[in-house]
This record gives C-alpha cells, sequence and structure tokens, in this order.
C-alpha cells in the first residue's frame, strides 16, 4: 500500500493532527538552522578571535624578544672593551680635570659566577673641588668600559671653600672568555693485519 492511498484511510480528525505535527516539524527545522548556523557562526568568530590574540601575543613576544637580544648584544659589546689598569684610567680622567691622585690601592679580585670578575682600585684625592670631582666621575662612567663608581666617601677641609678630601673606589667588571670546545682525542690507527698476526 503506497503513502497516498494510507493518507486517504485516514480520517479528517487524524489528517488535521498529521498536519499539525508536520507544520509544528516544519517550524522546528525552520527555526534550527538559523540557529544552528549562528551558532557555528559564533564559534568560528571566537576561533578567529583567539588567533588573532595568538598572532597579537606571538608579535608582542617577538618585540621583547628583539628588545631583550638588542640589550644582550649592547652589553656583551661593552665587555668585549675590557676596562684598561684601573690606577692608570683613573688617573688619567683625573688629569683631565686639573687632579691628581695622591694614592692608590689596588684590592683582590673578587669572582661573580663563573662569568665575571670585579676588580676594584681605592685612590685618595687631596685637596679637589667638587666641579672636577663631578666633571671626573662623569667621565668614567661614561668611558664605554664595564666599570663603576662602588665607593665615594667626601670629607670637606675645615676653613678651606670647595676643597675636599675624597676617598674613590673603581670597579671594572671583566667577563671571562666563552671555554673553548674541547677537541677531540685523534682516533689509533688501525692495525694491519700483518701487526695483529705478530706476536
Amino acid at each position: 500500500m503506497t503513502l497516498r492511498e494510507r493518507l486517504d484511510k485516514l480520517e479528517p480528525r487524524e489528517r488535521r493532527l498529521l498536519t499539525l505535527l508536520l507544520g509544528f516539524l516544519g517550524v522546528i527545522v525552520l527555526l534550527l538552522v538559523p540557529i544552528g548556523l549562528a551558532s557555528i557562526a559564533s564559534g568560528k568568530r571566537t576561533e578567529n578571535h583567539e588567533v588573532r590574540d595568538l598572532l597579537q601575543s606571538i608579535y608582542e613576544a617577538s618585540g621583547k624578544v628583539s628588545e631583550r637580544k638588542a640589550q644582550k648584544d649592547a652589553l656583551l659589546a661593552r665587555y668585549a672593551r675590557p676596562a684598561p689598569p684601573l690606577a692608570g684610567f683613573i688617573e688619567e680622567a683625573a688629569k683631565q680635570q686639573g687632579l691628581t691622585a695622591a694614592e692608590s690601592q689596588d684590592r683582590p679580585d673578587v669572582p661573580h659566577g663563573k662569568k665575571y670578575t670585579e676588580r676594584v682600585t681605592v685612590v685618595k684625592m687631596h685637596r679637589i673641588g667638587m666641579l672636577g670631582l663631578a666633571k671626573m666621575l662623569e667621565r668614567i662612567e661614561s668611558s664605554g668600559h664595564p666599570v663603576a663608581v662602588t665607593k665615594l666617601n667626601i670629607k670637606p677641609r675645615a676653613g678651606e671653600p670647595d676643597s675636599y678630601e675624597v676617598e674613590l673606589g673603581v670597579s671594572a667588571f671583566d667577563r671571562k672568555g666563552d671555554p673553548q670546545p674541547a677537541s677531540p682525542a685523534p682516533a689509533a690507527p688501525a692495525a694491519t693485519d700483518e701487526e695483529e698476526q705478530e706476536p
């Protein structure tokens, strides 16, 4: 029996119920399709936002990595120029300002980790003016060498304007070279058949 014949045998009340049921199902289908499409579109939109955010974070991280690399390269370039012997270095900076170092004393080197060593020299200077001292300190700090003023004691001289006794400590930081990779030991020559047969 065909579907048409089955429908013809239904009573009017059953046909109305079937029509209502089919109409209800049609409305549900019509509503579900746009809802499903909207849900898919929303999912794609969220995914696109996540990809965009990820790309943005990668871009920002790339900028930070480049900045850190530039800072590291600048630091290594500074350490590539080790400071000269500090006593002469300080004396030269003082002479350029018309000052003299009365005495200097080198302190023992101080290791900092495995790659750095600190050299310290302390100098004493008598009867120097504040302007000359300030210019000398500026010259030391801006020398381009890895040096720093790590100690500064200033005492005014009684009855003498702009005259000071100064104890100055300057540190130079030296970077040890990276260890060279060990060269492999030369391989022993292979024994010949004749050598193997000898007792």
